[in-house]
């Protein structure tokens, strides 16, 4: 008799003493609320499915299957190609997704920059997704335990090259209830914007090269141009609320602090994608 039996013979000779306390009713419950859907040190892969969700940034989802029916969802992240996740399906199957590092230390080496990554950040995420829900536990939980019980919430805001348009959205989100914002400036408000931008031919289009090599560089016109739409934002939002900035990945590190300078007396919060 292994260990496992010997605690289920146990389990059930107890029960059969104390027929006369529990009712059948009572043993029935306490039956239904005993975990069979996993058995985690046996959990293993068995395959990884993708659905696109969306019509418009080609969001996908990742689903991993396991063997006792347990599943875990991951999503590749926006406008990349489901390509970088299933590729790795065959190095995934058969292995324990409880053993998290495990695999990730396994399929790290096909991420890259970027969306290139989105593959790998995917299974990873099914991978905690599918040990919470085998262990019965928050993912959290697993990482350590939780700090806080509550955190701020930053909106961001669908972009548009109209100042006044964007500044009344922004508007919008202050009386929804949120206290930080986010919106967008960045190259696509300088297309078409004469002398706002010095660039090779076509390289403000979408390519392959990586940002810091496109060769896109802001003049003082089109600094002026960010300027003026900061300007018209804060008069709309006002000074109090913190607004974040995005999209400026595609201009060099020399440009961005040039931008972060030019932008500096509009008191925003942080510049992402500067480097």
């Amino acid at each position: 008799m292994n260990r496992r039996s010997w605690f289920k013979s146990m389990g059930a000779a107890t029960v059969a003493s104390m027929g006369g306390v529990f009712s059948s009713r009572d043993v029935q419950a306490v039956e239904n609320s005993v975990r069979r859907a996993s058995e985690p040190s046996k959990l293993a892969i068995t395959d990884l499915r993708i659905v696109r969700m969306g019509a418009t940034w080609r969001k996908y989802v990742i689903r991993i299957d396991t063997n006792q029916g347990v599943s875990g969802y991951g999503e590749i992240r926006d406008g990349a190609s489901p390509t970088y996740a299933l590729m790795l399906k065959s190095r995934i199957l058969g292995e324990n997704p409880c053993n998290m590092d495990k695999i990730f230390r396994k399929i790290k080496q096909f991420g890259g920059h970027a969306r290139q990554a989105g593959g790998v950040v995917a299974i990873e995420m099914a991978c905690w997704d599918l040990a919470g829900k085998a262990w019965g536990i928050p993912c959290w939980q697993m990482l350590g335990g939780k700090f806080r019980d509550k955190i701020r919430m930053y909106a961001d805001t669908p972009s548009s090259d109209d100042p006044v348009e964007m500044g009344n959205r922004l508007k919008k989100r202050t009386e929804a209830g949120f206290t930080f914002l986010k919106m967008d400036i960045g190259i696509g408000m300088l297309r078409g914007v004469e002398g706002a931008l010095s660039s090779p031919a076509g390289m403000t289009e979408t390519s392959q090269v990586m940002h810091p090599f496109t060769g896109i560089r802001i003049t003082d016109k089109g600094l002026k141009v960010f300027q003026d739409y900061a300007a018209t934002v804060r008069d709309i939002v006002g000074w109090e609320t913190p607004i974040a900035l995005d999209h400026f990945g595609h201009f060099p590190l020399e440009d961005c602090i040039k931008i972060a300078q030019a932008l500096d007396p509009y008191n925003f919060a942080w510049y992402e994608d500067m480097i």
